[in-house]
């Protein structure tokens, strides 16, 4: 079995999925090979000769050794401004090649003003050519000399990110053209984003031999007619190897599937129908020991959209023996000062909230289950026991106008103290939310494989004013802007902890 993450996707860690998946086949029997070809394919252009016309891509291409190692470098870490320059010069050297082949390219996304991914014509189009892709120079060498080391039985594409599509069926086409009989299986999340819409008719047959919705460990087992077992570890040993764009390994890990809330109405989670599944603590605690031992990470990022409060409870009372961060519900637990400082000590850096508004009329229209007085507290514990905070902001939902977005901005101006970073983002509707039959809606983006659509907001509220709102009013306070300059660019979320590791209060300025 050959496994295989294609390109586009930020480079800083390991693709998960893949990793779980050959912990399964291999668990079952059969030996499976994985990899990155998402950054081996951006070291692969990075490596090329580069000859830039302008003064700032002449300095990235000098830089581009000095920059690498920079990002690599713990030290590094420690001043935003020396982190910001190593960044924006190594995607300076992508967004010139992407420039020669007519393309917007960067160390996070992947677009083509000819094709879209949204567009399953678009995708047949990139199968149909793969030698138009950029990345192609690299994936017919490296795909020919993987199926003749490997012989598989099948080759499976882990499709994930909008910003791997094009390439991905553009590797899947070059497979199909040059070994037609070889079986190809697709999965990931945008595959079931996809084929969890109602509307779904499947416009790849001919192509993709399988297609696998949700976690796919069982599923991929069944169809190599292998017996599944219960328990078995993700295999990032072949991972391991990789230069990562991160200073240190990051290992990724879930816990859990879905989401234990699963109740906040327009989220894709409720809007797809996806079930929650978790594994016992005990488990994890487990599989984790293990993994450190095979990998020696230098952060753990657990991928669930909520980690419960029996694993943090458990993590803080059986230390994984790694920085650790993750995505958190705001609960009464972590409103616990004594708890909260029990989960510094385990190893946490840093977590993610999804606070999304600070009105709780808005909250509550969502379903959100919290309230801003429990947030207001869980902040406060956070920032005394030191444990940095990424705050995730949506303006824009359908029970939200200018004058409940004000009180988002003042909430966060009351607790800038307690907020080391921001996400701030726009609401989109997803197309199979239940919620989009009570509005008036129509196409956000071109295409039969869009994930979301505009409507008409019952307040007014519309994507112009909401921009002008956040660039005039919000961004330009001056307890907040502190806050958005100190995100990471690119990496943002992924290598936020590391900035917190080195600065070790959560309000620090970087």
């Amino acid at each position: 079995m050959l496994l295989i993450f294609p390109p586009l996707a930020k480079p800083c860690e390991p693709p998960a999925g893949i990793a779980r998946l050959a912990g399964a086949v291999q668990t079952a029997g059969k030996y499976c090979t994985i990899v990155d070809a998402n950054i081996e394919g951006i070291s692969f252009l990075l490596a090329k000769d580069h000859t830039p016309e302008d003064t700032w891509s002449r300095r990235a291409v000098r830089g581009l050794e000095h920059n690498l190692c920079n990002l690599r470098d713990p030290e590094r870490y420690s001043t935003i401004s020396r982190y910001q320059r190593a960044v924006a010069d190594i995607n300076r050297v992508l967004e010139q090649v992407g420039k020669t082949h007519g393309i917007t390219l960067n160390l996070a996304n992947y677009q083509d003003p000819k094709l879209s991914p949204l567009s399953s014509d678009d995708l047949l189009q990139a199968a149909a050519t793969p030698e138009n892709n950029v990345f192609y120079p690299w994936f017919r060498h490296r795909l020919e000399q993987l199926i003749a080391e490997n012989n598989p039985a099948m080759i499976g594409f882990s499709l994930n990110f909008l910003s791997q599509a094009l390439t991905c069926f553009a590797m899947i086409g070059f497979v199909k053209k040059h070994m037609p009989d070889l079986p190809i299986v697709a999965g990931g999340g945008l595959i079931t984003s996809w084929m969890r819409n109602p509307a779904w008719r499947n416009p790849f047959a001919g192509l993709i031999d399988h297609l696998i919705a949700g976690p796919g460990e069982e599923q991929l087992v069944a169809l190599l007619d292998l017996q599944g077992a219960a328990d078995y570890l993700p295999d990032y040993q072949q991972l391991a190897r990789h230069n990562y764009m991160a200073p240190g390994f990051i290992l990724p890990y879930a816990a859990s599937s879905g989401c234990y809330w699963n109740k906040c109405s327009f989220c894709p989670e409720t809007a797809e129908g996806n079930p929650y599944t978790v594994l016992p603590p005990d488990q994890v605690l487990a599989d984790l020991a293990q993994l450190k031992t095979q990998t020696t990470p230098a952060l753990i990022h657990f991928l669930d959209n909520a980690l419960s409060p029996k694993l943090m409870t458990a993590l803080a009372q059986q230390p994984p023996g790694a920085p650790w961060y993750g995505f958190a519900r705001a609960c009464r637990q972590l409103a616990d000062p004594a708890f909260c400082r029990r989960l510094k000590k385990s190893g946490c850096v840093m977590l993610k909230l999804g606070l999304e508004s600070g009105d709780q009329g808005v909250l509550d229209g969502m379903d959100k289950g919290i309230d801003l007085a429990l947030v207001s507290r869980v902040l406060d514990a956070l920032k005394e026991a030191e444990i940095a905070t990424y705050v995730y902001l949506l303006f824009g939902t359908p029970s939200e106008s200018l004058d409940e977005a004000g009180k988002t901005l003042s909430f966060i101006v009351d607790h800038h103290e307690a907020v080391t970073f921001l996400n701030l983002a726009i609401f989109n509707m997803p197309v199979c939310s239940s919620e989009a039959g009570q509005l008036a809606i129509h196409n956000f983006y071109e295409g039969d494989l869009s994930l979301y659509c505009d409507f008409v907001h019952p307040r007014g509220w519309d994507r112009k004013k909401i921009r002008t709102f956040l660039d005039r009013e919000f961004k330009r306070h001056p307890a907040i802007t502190p806050i958005i300059h100190r995100d990471p660019p690119i990496f943002t979320s992924n290598h936020a902890p590391f900035f917190a590791e080195k600065n070790t209060t959560a309000g620090i300025p970087l």
